[in-house]
């Protein structure tokens, strides 16, 4: 029986992939670095200092990864608060509301900062719906590491194999299979480039993982365990 649902955030909750672009690059000018699309495309599920860690020893950059990452975070912060085009993923705030009627246990657990984090669940007025919220910048390990999903799960308080992941990107997927927890891939207008094929189910719209299919899905993965 599903009991606890771990949601990413970006490209599932919220798309702000094109703010998180546009303050990446505006970064990426700012210390002198020509990022290509490839590698950009490669940070996907990756916490911001990890990013830039990676970035400071590939560009071989004298500015520390702690400079890269507040000016990103800087950038980033300007344009959430300007940027009127930042909307939810379609459908997926009914999908929140039907499970937590449901009394299914939600835990957001995304590589985006604490901060972001909370400006998203401020602004969409989400936090009732969820018990528990990590952030992948807290913690030790980034996705594809199965830290953050390891600890989700914990929270919801049931064991993993009650649990689900939703999940758009590659290192997300990752994570969550090597966590050993059943994950969905979430399809969506808004991947780019990213390799669906270890995930348990694959989807384009929220609807095809509504609460009652959903668990005949986990009673029949039960029953021919």
């Amino acid at each position: 029986m599903l009991q606890g649902v771990l949601f990413d955030m970006d490209g599932v909750i919220v798309d702000t992939e094109p703010l998180h672009h546009k303050a990446y690059y505006q970064m990426f000018d700012e210390v002198g670095i020509e990022v290509s699309p490839e590698l950009y495309q490669s940070f996907t599920g990756q916490s911001t200092i990890n990013i830039c860690k990676r970035l400071v020893d590939h560009f071989d950059l004298i500015k520390t990864p702690e400079h890269l990452m507040y000016t990103k975070r800087d950038n980033f912060k300007y344009l959430f608060a300007n940027d009127t085009s930042l909307q939810l993923i379609n459908g997926v705030l009914d999908i929140i509301k039907e499970y937590h009627a449901n009394e299914l246990k939600l835990v957001l657990a995304s590589s985006a900062s604490m901060m972001t984090i909370d400006n998203v669940f401020d602004r969409f007025d989400l936090n009732q719906y969820f018990i528990a919220k990590f952030s992948g910048a807290d913690l030790k390990q980034s996705k594809p590491h199965p830290e953050i999903f390891e600890k989700a799960a914990h929270a919801t308080g049931y064991e993993r194999s009650n649990c689900m992941v939703i999940e758009d990107s590659t290192n997300g997927i990752k994570a969550a299979n090597a966590a050993g927890i059943f994950c969905v891939g979430y399809d969506s207008q808004h991947s780019k480039n990213q390799d669906y094929s270890i995930a348990n189910m694959v989807i384009s719209d929220f609807q095809e993982i509504q609460h009652d299919k959903i668990q005949s899905i986990f009673k029949k993965k039960i029953e021919t365990s």
